[in-house]
């Protein structure tokens, strides 16, 4: 198989001194355009951004404050300038100045558990079947649908994707499969497959807890048919019926420094080494799920959602799962499927794309007939389970059965507009859902919150994502507006008008490279990496509040009538995924029940009559866009 890159990378680690050539943008997988790199903001137009961004958020005191304290880091020849040349340098020498440093900051040292703290889940629209049969026919299928999207990004013939009329970095694909995450005691790794040598030809499926080896492809390189994956999935089925086994990958759904230290103990033994190591150099995974207990309708969609999230529990499906695998789809018997998928080697928009091309493959008949050459059975992959093996899994069960006892979602799909409406208004549609979120935010806790909306940086070479601020002023004085009964309509819009403006043009400048968040980062990177005291602007009360993000939201555009969910970020925040489709919107809401002061049900109820209302402001049809109203964003 040859070897593994090992991507790891602790903070702090710098390419040796002396000067190197500038690097020139590079074209990335799969296209013929040679993209341009991710800009180093100017600092004095980020700080001037950031202290806008408090405006709603901080005290009129503690606003000067931080005032004061932004003059003296931009000053001339200040830290701040001394940081921003640094980070220049390192933009110069770099394909990309900030994407490891993400990666590294926000995943590979965050010690939180990957199950509902880290990893998104997509609940794919029901199958038409019913029970094992039919369970593992989609697999099969689903199986082979995955492999044709793979075939295409090995052969270089995956379409360039576009956003905005500008062409997308495609280069996560091509980390995807055949890459896991690595636990460690104090920080993780990524294991990902050398370029240029030949990938792997099998993956890991899973059922009642045991894991197998599935070869895909045939001794001349053509992938299995969907017959010959259909009869692997039997014998398969047929060697894991024992329903007693322990639930090791629950082991992978705890803590990072106690999964760190119990891959440890794990991989002393080498047959625990050989199977780990066969799962984590997959392709990817497919969980063959045992089905979900039955519940209202009304709580259905939520159900669901909370089974791809985290499996359900450790005496559900949750030990059907590995993850820190890159990929996984999950297949259940009564037709509820999924994929899971950790977050360090691509964001939601790659995912969103695989998943709308295995959904179209699998809707097509297959005709290709299975040759009669008979094929290897699938090995199981056996673990060696000593006493303390067996208590690290008893100890990460109770803690992943305490978290999904913690974990509040909230479900439901908004069928009074989509995303067509706006833009019958001159609209821009993610803005309104925004805008509508805020609301419905303010309508529940009475004030604005610090909010995380993720946007694609993908326009850029090896670009991942920054952040939009939907909290600003032209939204809170709509918030007022709406509580009170004498505002009329045609006031309400032109409110309307300029918030959305406000939230687009925001949009605008992080989606071209000028956001804030990113850039301050790097400059408090910049100053630990260098063994420089932390600047005071990242120790002030503000810059806390500011990066304690209540909401974190965004939107992952699909196809298919699908629905993403993620837990929140903070203990007293929301997690609010949505998917808006041409007339009706998936909405997915978590919070945590350790916190009184969040509610999913409750910010559910209030985001679905914001919505209403807006709804009546724009059910008429207008002759036209609004009329701008002039607003600073």
């Amino acid at each position: 198989m040859g070897r593994w890159w090992v991507l790891l990378r602790p903070r702090g680690l710098r390419p040796p001194p002396g000067p190197r050539p500038p690097r020139p943008p590079s074209r990335c997988a799969s296209s013929s355009f040679v993209l341009p790199r991710q800009p180093v903001p100017p600092l004095a137009q980020t700080l001037e951004r950031y202290l806008r961004s408090l405006e709603v958020l901080v005290t009129p005191e503690e606003l000067e404050e931080t005032r004061q304290l932004v003059q003296e880091f931009g000053a001339p020849g200040g830290e701040g300038e001394q940081l921003q040349e640094q980070l220049q340098r390192r933009a110069a020498r770099m394909e990309n100045w900030i994407s490891d440093w993400w990666v590294q900051s926000a995943y590979l040292e965050s010690r939180l558990p990957l199950a509902v703290h880290s990893s998104p889940a997509v609940v794919l629209p029901k199958q038409d079947y019913s029970d094992w049969r039919g369970q593992l026919r989609f697999a099969a299928k689903l199986i082979a649908g995955v492999l044709d999207f793979k075939a295409k990004i090995d052969q270089q013939a995956l379409l360039v994707e576009y956003q905005g009329g500008h062409p997308q970095c495609m280069a996560q694909y091509g980390r995807l499969f055949a890459s896991c995450r690595l636990p460690g005691p104090k920080h993780d790794a990524l294991l990902l497959p050398p370029v240029g040598r030949r990938a792997p030809t099998f993956v890991t499926v899973v059922r009642n807890f045991q894991f197998f080896r599935l070869e895909v492809y045939n001794s001349d390189g053509t992938p299995l048919t969907v017959d010959q994956l259909h009869q692997q999935l039997l014998r398969i089925r047929g060697q894991s019926w024992k329903t007693d086994k322990e639930p090791l990958g629950v082991l992978t759904s705890d803590h990072r420094h106690t999964w760190g230290r119990a891959y440890s103990t794990l991989m002393r033994d080498r047959l625990n080494r050989e199977s780990a190591r066969c799962i984590q150099r997959s392709l990817f995974t497919v969980c063959l799920d045992a089905p979900v207990l039955k519940v209202s309708d009304e709580h259905y969609q939520s159900r669901l959602a909370a089974q791809m999230l985290h499996g359900g529990g450790s005496y559900s499906n949750s030990g059907n799962r590995w993850f820190d695998k890159s990929l996984q789809f999950i297949v259940g018997e009564d037709g509820v499927c999924g994929v899971l998928y950790e977050q360090a080697v691509a964001d939601g928009s790659p995912i969103a794309t695989i998943i709308d091309h295995v959904l179209e493959y699998c809707k097509d008949p297959d005709t290709a007939r299975a040759p009669m050459t008979p094929l290897p059975l699938p090995p199981k992959l056996y673990f060696y389970i000593t006493p303390e093996i067996k208590w690290d899994i008893e100890r990460a069960k109770q803690n992943l059965d305490i978290l999904i006892t913690d974990l509040d979602i909230s479900c439901f799909t908004f069928r009074g507009f989509g995303r067509g409406l706006p833009k019958r208004w001159g609209l821009r549609p993610d803005s309104v859902f925004q805008v509508a979120l805020q609301l419905a935010y303010y309508r529940t806790h009475g004030s604005l919150c610090a909010t995380y909306e993720v946007a694609s940086l993908r326009r850029f070479h090896l670009g991942r994502t920054d952040v939009v601020r939907p909290a600003a002023p032209p939204v809170l004085r709509l918030a007022r507006a709406m509580d009170e009964p004498q505002s009329q309509d045609e006031e309400m819009l032109a409110l309307l008008q300029a918030a959305v403006d406000s939230q687009s043009a925001r949009t605008e400048q992080v989606l071209a490279g000028q956001g804030i968040d990113r850039h301050l980062l790097g400059l408090k990177l910049e100053a630990i990496g260098d063994g420089q005291r932390v600047p005071d602007i990242f120790m002030d009360t503000s810059y806390a509040i500011a990066t304690h993000c209540r909401l974190l939201t965004g939107q992952v555009a699909s196809r298919a009538d699908c629905l993403m969910v993620y837990g929140p970020q903070v203990p007293d925040g929301y997690g609010v995924c949505y998917n808006p489709l041409d007339s009706h919107v998936n909405f997915a809401i978590t919070a945590f029940n350790c916190c009184h002061e969040t509610h999913a049900q409750r910010l559910a109820h209030a985001l679905q009559g914001v919505l209403d209302r807006l709804a009546r402001l724009l059910g008429g049809a207008p002759d036209g866009p609004l009329h701008p109203v002039p607003q600073s964003p």
